[in-house]
């Protein structure tokens, strides 16, 4: 399977929708799916966000995800996430899309959470470098468990 990444266009930003709609992909990340004109608003956002750094993911030819750099609520820290369609899960996508993406995004340190209930995204974090920073029991009160990472 030949992964890539390329500039968001906005025709990916449907797929995207489809992608976070998904109650599999949804129960796995535990990042709540946004409402059709939520999703569109926060896509808007995003691209015009000077300090974000996204890329779609493109597998065989097709939009696989995304993944992004961002920084989070204004705490300073940079955080890394990725998304990927719940039928492409397993192929290695993430992996390779993650060490393309960090190859070409220069800022460092870079964090990332994971749900305890996803260890495959944790291998993949920890397969590109990420180290487990710790684990914190209901970090957002919604009773579930994550892993937090760092990329010095």
């Amino acid at each position: 399977m030949t992964v890539s990444l390329r500039a968001v266009e906005p025709s990916d930003l449907e797929a995207f929708y489809e992608q976070q709609a998904d109650p599999a992909s949804v129960a796995m990340a535990a990042v709540p799916a946004r409402e059709r004109d939520d999703h569109f608003l926060h896509w808007h956002a995003v691209l015009a966000d000077p300090l974000v750094n996204v890329r779609t993911i493109v597998a065989d030819g097709a939009v696989a995800g995304h993944v992004v750099s961002f920084v989070r609520d204004g705490k300073g820290e940079r955080e890394v996430g990725y998304w990927i369609a719940s039928s492409l899960w397993g192929r290695g996508i993430a992996s390779a899309a993650l060490a393309a993406f960090l190859a070409e995004e220069p800022r460092r340190p870079l964090i990332a959470t994971v749900a305890v209930h996803n260890p495959a995204s944790l291998r993949v974090l920890e397969k590109c470098g990420f180290e487990v920073t710790r684990r914190v029991r209901n970090a957002k009160g919604d009773g579930v468990d994550e892993v937090h990472l760092r990329l010095g």
